[in-house]
């Protein structure tokens, strides 16, 4: 069953997403669960900074292909409204007024990627397998991937990312300044919480300013939600998705046709 646990220690309170068996893949369940379990810490003044990462060997191998496969028989308006309030589960991370420092080991797919950027510092696995893969499967980019990316690595890299969905690892990531520090993966969680400490341990009226200073601008990540759960939309009654759906399920590459040609 998927669920997340919540440790608090010395100010720091750890979030760990546990659907192992399925590498913690993105469904609303386990959305359900992050959204309940960062309600339950915002009312909790002695937590100062947390951390989110994933049970096992994964932070969170991407978006879960049977719901993909279920939004494809909704009328476009109910697939935008459901992804909507899909993201909204995962971006709950962003209703916290303390730090948050993603702990990211072994793959962090599609949408998964985007849950962790959008915390505020990153540190990762170096070995970690990171990808934006939305266009290998036939699907526009959700999450809020094009506003988390663009914000990190500038539009340049970004677009080449989200064109590609190639994969990457935590020291290309560390190299592009999309995570903070790149450890071997026995060591992320460790020092995740090590910075987390640091910051429990500063001023607690400053840090919030602070992470106020540095937030996401939230209109102009509601408008790219927006837009993203739209193309999203659209995306579900296209061919493409249904290659790309096949493709994933026979462990084959996709092979995508031009239908305006």
């Amino acid at each position: 069953m998927a669920q997340v646990h919540t440790h608090v220690r010395d100010g720091v309170a750890t979030l760990v997403l546990d659907d192992e068996r399925r590498k913690n893949a993105m469904t609303p369940e386990l959305g359900d669960a992050l959204a309940n379990a960062v309600s339950a810490l915002v009312s909790r003044s002695e937590v100062r900074a947390v951390v989110l990462t994933g049970a096992g060997e994964a932070f969170s191998g991407g978006g879960d292909l049977a719901m993909l496969e279920r939004l494809r028989t909704l009328p476009s308006a109910e697939a935008k409204a459901y992804m909507l309030g899909f993201y909204g589960r995962y971006l709950s991370i962003l209703d916290l007024k303390v730090p948050t420092i993603a702990a990211v080991r072994g793959p962090a797919i599609g949408a998964g990627l985007a849950v962790a950027l959008a915390c505020d510092l990153l540190v990762c696995d170096e070995e970690a397998k990171l990808a934006s893969n939305f266009a290998k499967l036939g699907l526009y980019p959700g999450m809020g991937t094009t506003y988390f990316l663009a914000r990190r690595v500038g539009a340049l890299r970004a677009a080449e990312l989200v064109l590609t969905g190639r994969r990457f690892s935590g020291r290309d990531a560390l190299a592009w300044g999309i995570a903070n520090e790149a450890v071997p993966s026995a060591a992320v969680l460790g020092r995740a919480e090590a910075i987390a400490k640091d910051i429990a341990s500063s001023s607690p009226l400053t840090v919030r300013e602070l992470k106020r200073t540095f937030a996401p601008d939230r209109a102009l990540l509601a408008a790219t939600l927006d837009h993203e759960a739209t193309k999203q939309a659209e995306s579900y009654a296209s061919a493409d998705l249904a290659e790309g759906l096949a493709a994933a399920r026979e462990r084959r590459a996709p092979t995508f046709s031009d239908p305006s040609l």
